[in-house]
């Protein structure tokens, strides 16, 4: 790689606005009162001076990739964060922008050789943004839809009757042939176009309160069922819960929990944010687990965060800081527990599997070789490694219902670097992952077997083979 600023830099590089006129640089910026950030937790401009502008992030940033401009990478964001800072570029609809095109894969953070934490600048901005920005009308409604039903299961679950009769139907099939829905609503069209399908269990909760451990009892968890994934996923969780009591775990679901606040959090909705976590804190509160299990990454790197989502609030602080040290994602706490179960092959002879690093699961909670270790202790199990494995699939919560052509370039890109290990099997640690690579799998005409390692790790303890296809 070309490590020279000259040679990592295009041919629309803004220098650091300290050094520079930005706004002469970039006149279409320019309005006749600068609109800053607030003065609540703007982007720390410690943080922001520990960037060197190396271009180490050029490469591993998702949205340079696809855009190409010097704007849309972790750098180019971080010069517009300092120009605003200083008073020499507005907050706009025209930086805004620039922000929005952020997958918050988080990739530029584990790659940085300076360690700058631009995961902290690009959240501050975000609530920044939310605050202080306003939408276009569409993108008022898309939002307000996505941040007033996904976090909420009880008042999504009703919507999936309308949506149940929409598949069984073959509805979906036609206006999907059409193309009409997204020339007229292409976010809309995103949004239908990752709708997986929706069965009886979508409809019922099946899990108990408290399930006991098989066998002797080695620890007492909490296990958080998501909003999203209880309701279209309910399959991942129930595997998730076998496996833990499998393996000594007696299993605690509270059923006043909720939402854990990552979708709201990622897109700057702070309030909502801290409304949730405190929901979720209250749930698990004298329960008496001695961790909190969680199976989706995006889930489980917001509710690792809960010390800094709620710093501000002194009657939590402590409370979501001691909650935080308690969360493990699920295969993170079988790796540190061991498992005890016997494990069965999933098919006779070999079975090739190709493992789907999701974003906050790898450069968030720094969580790769775990997933691996669990797959390849599965009695005929062959791991394949795919190409660019770092690199994010698109999905990155609601980024591709929010930017749906960046988001559908990298999940062609992410399909084919998995098709082209010839595994037979993909397998996703987190939903909107799977989502994502289901449906350009089927894009591209191509069936392939997808699944959480939970529930291969289900499988294979309960002797239950797969059918080749």
């Amino acid at each position: 790689m070309q490590t020279s600023e000259k040679s990592q830099v295009p041919s629309d590089n803004l220098k650091p606005a300290k050094e520079s006129n930005f706004l002469a640089q970039n006149s279409h910026l320019q309005i006749p009162e600068l609109q800053g950030f607030d003065t609540h937790n703007p982007p720390n401009p410690k943080l922001i001076d520990t960037c060197v502008h190396c271009g180490f992030c050029l490469s591993t940033c998702p949205s340079y990739r696809v855009l190409g401009k010097e704007m849309d990478s972790p750098r180019g964001r971080i010069y517009l964060m300092d120009a605003i800072n200083e008073g020499e570029a507005p907050l706009n609809e025209a930086t805004s922008q620039h922000f929005d095109t952020c997958l918050g894969c988080l990739a530029c953070v584990t790659t940085c050789p300076s360690g700058v934490q631009y995961d902290k600048l690009i959240s501050a901005t975000r609530h920044q943004v939310s605050r202080n920005q306003e939408r276009s009308f569409s993108d008022k409604v898309i939002r307000t839809l996505i941040f007033n039903l996904f976090p909420y299961p009880h008042r999504l679950r009703p919507l999936l009757v309308p949506l149940f009769i929409y598949q069984k139907l073959g509805l979906s099939q036609l206006v999907r042939s059409t193309g009409l829905l997204k020339k007229v609503f292409p976010r809309l069209a995103a949004m239908e176009s990752i709708l997986p399908k929706v069965t009886v269990d979508s409809f019922r909760d099946n899990l108990p309160a408290v399930i006991p451990a098989q066998g002797e009892k080695r620890y007492r968890v909490g296990v958080i069922l998501g909003c999203v994934q209880r309701l279209l996923f309910s399959p991942v969780n129930e595997a998730t819960v076998r496996v833990l009591t499998a393996n000594g775990c007696e299993v605690v679901i509270p059923k006043s929990q909720g939402c854990c606040a990552a979708l709201p959090e990622h897109q700057g909705q702070g309030q909502q944010a801290q409304t949730l976590a405190r929901q979720m804190i209250d749930s698990f509160e004298n329960t008496g687990v001695d961790f909190v299990i969680i199976n989706a990454a995006g889930c489980g790197h917001t509710l690792k965060e809960y010390g800094h989502i709620l710093a501000d609030d002194d009657a939590y602080r402590q409370k979501a800081e001691a909650f935080a040290a308690k969360v493990k994602d699920v295969q993170e706490f079988l790796v540190m527990a061991g498992m005890t179960a016997k494990l069965h092959p999933l098919v006779d002879g070999d079975l090739t599997i190709v493992y789907q690093d999701a974003c906050h699961l790898l450069h968030g909670q720094k969580i790769s070789a775990q997933p691996r270790q669990l797959l390849q202790q599965i009695p005929g199990v062959k791991l394949k490694e795919p190409m660019d494995a770092a690199l994010c699939c698109g999905s990155a919560g609601v980024y591709n219902l929010l930017q749906p052509e960046i988001a559908d370039e990298l999940g062609v890109q992410k399909v084919e670097n998995l098709l082209n290990t010839g595994a037979e099997l993909i397998a996703s640690s987190n939903p909107g992952c799977s989502l994502q690579i289901k449906k350009h799998l089927e894009l591209q005409g191509k069936e392939v077997c997808l699944m959480h390692p939970m529930e291969l790790l289900d499988y294979s303890m309960r002797g239950i083979k797969l059918q080749r296809k």
